[in-house]
């Protein structure tokens, strides 16, 4: 077994779980962090991932991410900067394969719809969503609520982005329960999984918005970032096709942002003098990321992306139209509760508990089944077929 660097999380010392669990039952020999990523893997939430946004609404192209096909892609980044930096892989990738889990349907837009409606009930965010999922709405066990992960595991995706200083009810209600240490920064696995997804989406987004035409290359180029990795790659291929080099391009770009993280990352790590976990989450400051160059140069590359890809016209006009939908859709369940599945019901017809119940039950959704269940409640959806 690879040794662990000191400030790296042991699951042998893990804080434990909300509820004791039989440790006589056998079900194979599984660490605490290998059994929650498993728990995940396995789990509704996950599997829903598949048909929900990334970036693009109910993608037709069979070659877009969606929301499963791009936690892939963190946790393999995750994983390979845990290894070389001698962190638990197996949290690292529980991190990542979790972190998008509590996403409602449509992304962003998404997101945006629940925060409106649910607004007098303290409104929505889906990485507290991820939080209430994991703990209390997913049932798969006869004894308790929740997937009952390990506190490490539940501590990194509450604060993978850094302390929480002002939780909302959702995150507030799963701390009461199991606290959390939320004005503490999170682990060094939490920290490397939050660096994973920004270089997997910086980067993929650049080959889902060439396909979809959102932008050329010869734009993209202009980024001084990519512009530079591009000459590497042509100088080495100078005479293959251009599309052929597009994921060159992209493989580079995400090794060059790995490389930099990993020189960083050690860099604040002997700075610091950190030698334990607990070191990690009273350092102060994020030890886990960019050099300021890097930073500055992908900052430039998100710009970009912002401009042409996610604010532009046709991925816009899709998200406002899903805005919609799901606002509509809300509305109707709101005006009948009844149209609810008996089991989303709220156990009290009072305002706080019935916006919450409508809330969880559409956050769940995926893509395909909101579009579906607004056709059947409201009428006609007018989104287009994507890209």
């Amino acid at each position: 077994m690879r040794a662990l660097a000191p400030y790296a999380s042991d699951p042998a010392r893990s804080r434990g779980r909300l509820h004791a669990e039989d440790r006589g039952a056998t079900r194979g020999p599984r660490d605490a962090f290998q059994r929650d990523r498993d728990r995940i893997i396995h789990s509704v939430p996950f599997r829903r991932l598949r048909h929900k946004t990334q970036v693009f609404v109910a993608p037709d192209g069979d070659h877009f991410r969606v929301r499963l096909t791009h936690s892939l892609e963190v946790a393999q980044i995750g994983r390979t900067l845990a290894r070389a930096l001698g962190l638990n892989e197996d949290l690292t990738e529980a991190l990542c394969l979790a972190h998008d889990i509590g996403h409602p349907p449509f992304g962003h837009a998404g997101e945006d719809a629940l925060k409106a409606a649910m607004v007098e009930a303290g409104g929505f965010d889906h990485n507290a969503h991820t939080i209430r999922l994991l703990t209390r709405l997913e049932t798969p066990y006869p004894a308790f609520d929740g997937l009952n992960l390990s506190w490490e595991t539940l501590e990194g995706l509450a604060k993978h982005n850094g302390p929480v200083a002002s939780p909302g009810w959702a995150l507030a209600e799963a701390d009461a329960a199991f606290p959390l240490d939320l004005a503490t920064w999170p682990s060094l696995e939490a920290q490397v999984a939050a660096i994973a997804d920004d270089i997997a989406y910086d980067n993929h987004d650049i080959d889902d918005g060439l396909r979809a035409g959102l932008f050329t290359l010869d734009e993209l180029l202009a980024v001084p970032l990519t512009g530079r990795g591009w000459q590497a790659v042509r100088s080495r291929f100078p005479k293959v096709d251009e599309q052929r080099l597009i994921p060159e391009l992209v493989r580079d770009q995400i090794g060059r942002m790995v490389n930099d993280v990993l020189e960083e990352t050690r860099r604040r790590l002997d700075e610091s003098g950190v030698a334990s976990p607990d070191d990690v989450r009273q350092a102060g400051r994020l030890l886990a990321g960019f050099s300021d160059e890097m930073a500055r140069e992908e900052r430039g590359l998100k710009a970009f992306l912002s401009q042409r890809m996610y604010r532009s016209g046709p991925v816009k006009a899709v998200a406002d139209e899903a805005e919609r939908v799901l606002s509509r859709l809300f509305e109707a369940y709101r005006t009948n509760v009844c149209l609810l599945p008996p089991e989303w019901q709220p156990a009290a017809p009072e305002p706080v508990p019935t916006l919450r119940a409508i809330g969880d039950f559409i956050a769940g959704m995926t893509d395909r089944f909101a579009i579906r269940q607004y056709r059947e409640l409201v009428g006609p959806v007018e989104l287009p077929e994507g890209f």
